[in-house]
């Protein structure tokens, strides 16, 4: 489970680095940056639902947050 949100993170943060790379290199004149921030909203979107299903299903738990010792 920890390797399919590694690999989840791993896009999205390539996504955000190819729209920047776009932004400079092509100063919004084609639709490149906005594809790859349309990518990166996408695979955000799909990782929530991934955890959301994975702790519906019993896959992964919630550990809570400890208040006091």
């Amino acid at each position: 489970m920890r390797i399919i949100i590694i690999i989840a993170f791993i896009l999205i943060v390539g996504s955000l680095a190819s729209a920047l790379f776009f932004m400079m290199r092509d100063r919004g004149k084609t639709p490149n940056m906005m594809r790859s921030l349309m990518f990166r909203v996408g695979f955000s979107v799909a990782l929530f639902i991934f955890i959301l299903f994975s702790h519906w299903m019993g896959w992964i738990q919630s550990t809570g947050i400890r208040m006091g010792p």
